[in-house]
């Protein structure tokens, strides 16, 4: 899975030295459109539905906490 997430992101977006830990906000590699596109490819790829309240830092702003979110879904 975290590799699935890792290989996205560094296609998708500017992210060539990405950590487990980095933001995804604050390092400026997702904008709130990367943030959609990251939302349709966890959705997709995952068979899972997020719901717009789940839509926020605490569950999308870095590989870590985007692998606890999806785990929390399943």
């Amino acid at each position: 899975m975290k590799e699935d997430l890792i290989k996205f992101i560094k296609d998708n977006f500017q992210a060539d030295a990405l950590k487990d830990d980095t933001s995804l906000l604050d390092e400026n590699i997702i904008d709130s459109n990367g943030v959609l596109e990251l939302v349709i490819f966890i959705e997709e790829t995952y068979n899972i539905k997020i719901e717009d309240a789940e839509i926020m830092p605490g569950n999308l702003d870095s590989i870590n906490n985007i692998v606890k979110f999806i785990g929390s879904k399943k």
